[in-house]
């Protein structure tokens, strides 16, 4: 059974986050796009691994971790008073490529060339 409690707190948490990466000031966290992309809860809501990733690709995306772990702290108390939470998770931080590997196969994808023949008889076949 699904434990929609710890999905919606999942969830919370991913909105949270990504509000309290737009307030900060670390450089490192200006760098490119970065993006929440993904947040794991324990299931007691004790441990939340947080998924982050950067247009400008991995590199970029490990600078951004370095800087949340050094603000880890702060991130978890604001997480607590802004989501009213009596005991906040601790958070552990973690680099991926996701969204400069998505941005690559729309790339692909745009690239495809499909010859007008198919194209042609497939709209010709709706009898």
């Amino acid at each position: 059974m699904a434990n929609h409690r710890t999905d919606r707190m999942s969830e919370d948490i991913q909105r949270e986050i990504a509000a309290i990466l737009r307030e900060m000031k670390d450089p490192r966290l200006h760098d490119g796009i970065i993006s929440v992309v993904r947040c794991d809860m324990a299931k007691d809501n004790s441990f939340c691994r947080v998924y982050i990733s950067s247009m400008n690709g991995l590199p970029t995306a490990k600078n951004a971790v370095a800087a949340l772990k050094n603000a880890q702290g702060f991130i978890r108390r604001e997480l607590g008073q802004r989501l009213k939470l009596r005991y906040a998770p601790a958070l552990a931080f973690e680099a991926t490529d996701s969204i400069e590997y998505s941005a690559n196969i729309s790339r692909i994808l745009m690239g495809i060339d499909i010859p007008e023949e198919v194209e042609e008889d497939d709209e010709g076949t709706d009898d």
